[in-house]
């Protein structure tokens, strides 16, 4: 018997002790995590997240957020009741001070006497850009990604409708449960997060994966493809329709993604074949899991997808799942001239006393399309916002591409809308996205209601 109690607690020092102390129902933890001096989280120099004193014996320090719901989406909650999420999980022992890098930080307050203090960390977003995209949304439900192309870091990250994580990070559990199940059952339901956490049809900005198979099997933007009003979907009673006019029966590749035709690109998924479109969705990073800062959800493409649904597919329909992060690398990579680099949000994590305990560089993620096919889509999706579905995204001086989506999804509700683009300068890859924008079903388009959210970005980081 003392041997199995002393197997037991050598399991439980050595094994178990990490996930213990993680783990959410932990309340010991947390309620010694709330009487540390946690690090601030900076945006440039201004801390958006940092610990306030209570004056209180037993829980010293409360979190305190500066303009809450702007930076929700980033910073996440933190609460004594019900964890943390976002960064303030991510990189919960570093703001603690309790990270492996800072055990001789720790030795040394335990000699000296000091108050131990938590780590800072420098976040990569650009407030401009973050105030741009969340005024953009108003009262929508929806998303919006910025990232540097080049670098891979985040610029903005919104989601609405947005909370205020003070109303969480409060002593009194009573008034924090109370709101915590307010916002929970909200019907809006703001503790989604919709940029990183949620997958949605992507609708035609999906054609721009579509049309970079079809340029890596060798179409090239000129070639013409059929463009029937109707496209029959093999082994079923059903068609593909248009909802703009593609030119004719046929069409050129390019101008197929700048009228968004369907049929076009249903048919180019049927000659193209379901290992092919699939093999090049995993290659921009569907069905891949997507490590960043914060917990973020996988996009998924369909395995085993027959004809029609294949067809579908390559149209941004189906089962085809994408987070707005999702849409935003593949734009990104398009941008990056076939470079895909790793999305971050933290720059470096900092002592109080300046000493750098980690820092991100650049890192190339992946190389899903050649430098040549990156080039041709670039062209294209100029095309598509100087004279295609996307001109409402248009800035006079800036070189943009861009590609609209409005993905159907019951209906019971009203479609979702899309607009994807790039900047040459700033080097900037935008995604938006829309949930619900409470307007007409006839009114909703990516053009219409996401491109202006696009352009107001762009123009924030000018």
């Amino acid at each position: 018997m003392m041997a199995a109690l002393l197997i037991n607690l050598t399991v439980l020092v050595t094994v178990r002790q990490p996930g213990l102390l993680d783990h959410p129902l932990n309340r010991r933890v947390r309620d010694a995590e709330f009487a540390r001096d946690r690090g601030a989280i900076l945006v440039g120099n201004d801390p958006i997240a940092e610990s306030e004193p209570t004056g209180h014996a037993i829980v010293p320090y409360q979190r305190s957020f500066t303009n809450g719901p702007l930076w929700a989406p980033v910073t996440g909650w933190f609460t004594r009741i019900h964890g943390a999420s976002g960064l303030e999980l991510s990189y919960a022992r570093d703001l603690a001070g309790t990270a492996s890098e800072q055990t001789f930080n720790r030795f040394i307050d335990m000699v000296t006497g000091k108050t131990p203090t938590g780590a800072n960390i420098s976040t990569t977003l650009n407030p401009d850009a973050q105030r741009a995209a969340m005024k953009g949304l108003g009262d929508s439900k929806g998303a919006v990604v910025a990232l540097n192309y080049e670098t891979g870091e985040i610029l903005a990250l919104a989601s609405t409708p947005s909370y205020d994580p003070n109303e969480l990070s409060g002593l009194k559990t009573g008034e924090v449960s109370e709101r915590w199940q307010q916002l929970l059952n909200a019907e809006d339901e703001p503790l989604k997060n919709r940029a990183v956490r949620e997958i949605y049809p992507p609708g035609s900005t999906f054609k721009l994966v579509t049309a970079a198979a079809a340029l890596e099997n060798g179409i090239s933007p000129d070639t013409e493809i059929p463009s029937p009003s109707s496209l029959r979907l093999p082994g079923t009673n059903h068609s593909l329709g248009n909802s703009t006019n593609c030119g004719g029966e046929t069409t050129t590749l390019e101008n197929a993604l700048a009228t968004s035709c369907n049929t076009a690109f249903g048919q180019l998924g049927l000659d193209l074949g379901a290992d092919t479109m699939k093999d090049m969705a995993e290659r921009f990073g569907f069905n891949q899991d997507n490590q960043i800062d914060i917990q973020a959800a996988r996009s998924k493409y369909p395995a085993d997808a027959d004809q029609a649904q294949t067809a579908l597919s390559a149209i941004g329909q189906f089962d085809v799942a994408s987070s707005p992060l999702q849409m935003a690398q593949v734009v990104a990579a398009i941008a990056n001239n076939g470079k895909m680099m790793k999305p971050y949000l933290v720059k470096n994590v900092v002592t109080r006393d300046l000493q750098v305990l980690s820092s991100t560089k650049p890192t190339e993620q992946s190389t899903p399309i050649s430098e040549a096919t990156a080039k041709q889509l670039q062209q294209m999706m100029q095309t598509v916002v100087r004279e295609g579905t996307g001109r409402s995204a248009r800035i006079d001086g800036v070189t943009l591409g861009g590609k609209t989506g409005t993905a159907q999804t019951s209906k019971e509700r009203a479609p979702y809308a899309w607009f994807v683009g790039y900047a040459e300068d700033p080097k900037v890859a935008v995604a938006v996205f829309i949930e619900d924008a409470g307007v007409a079903r006839d009114d909703i388009s990516g053009g219409r209601l996401a491109a202006p959210i696009f352009r107001s970005v762009v123009q924030a980081l000018r």
